[in-house]
């Protein structure tokens, strides 16, 4: 048995001799990386920065009544983006004579009506009609974050009080169309 116990001694001490294998090298510290993003929207820009929608003369010079061919190109807004859900809206005031303010006299107009549509955005166009009072398709949602062209057009043009109207003459007739675009909350 004396044989036994410098073996297992020897089997010992070469044990403590080897470095520990369950021990650790390298400790691991984990940090958070944070941030955030407000919901965000941007209108874009007007492509051709021509923000104006020239008709011209308003009337047949023949009759005095409004033109029947009165169109103008659409306009497009590049750019637009809104970063959350969004709504995009759009709004219009007829065309009025801006230099003769009195009531027009019997037989004569001094405004035209017009739908204004916003179309790009949304999948049903946002529009709006100076003639009506309420205008429900004026304001669409989408539920998405997104980028992309919106197209700004005018159609339906019709004297205000009639087609059988005419208009008083003047120099300046002016309306507008106001195209916002919305966070959706």
């Amino acid at each position: 048995m004396t044989k036994a116990i410098p073996l297992f001694a020897g089997l010992i001490a070469a044990a403590l001799a080897v470095p520990a294998a369950a021990q650790s090298t390298s400790d691991t510290s984990e940090f958070a990386v944070i941030g955030n993003v407000p919901a965000l929207c941007s209108g874009g820009t007007i492509s051709g920065a021509n923000a104006t929608f020239d008709l011209g003369v308003l009337v047949d010079t023949s009759t005095g009544l409004l033109r029947t061919d009165l169109a103008a190109p659409s306009k497009v807004i590049t750019g637009s983006f809104c970063s959350a859900r969004s709504t995009i809206n759009v709004d219009a005031d007829a065309m009025a004579a801006q230099n003769f303010t009195a009531s027009p006299p019997a037989g004569f107009s001094r405004s035209v009506n017009y739908v204004a549509t916003a179309s790009g955005w949304t999948i049903t166009p946002a529009s709006y009609d100076t003639a009506q009072a309420i205008n429900s398709a004026a304001t669409q949602s989408r539920d998405t974050a997104f980028t992309g062209d919106i197209t700004v057009a005018l159609s339906n043009f019709a004297t205000a009080g009639g087609n059988a109207l005419r208009l008083v003459a003047d120099t300046n007739y002016l309306g507008t169309v106001t195209v916002t675009l919305a966070a959706a909350e």
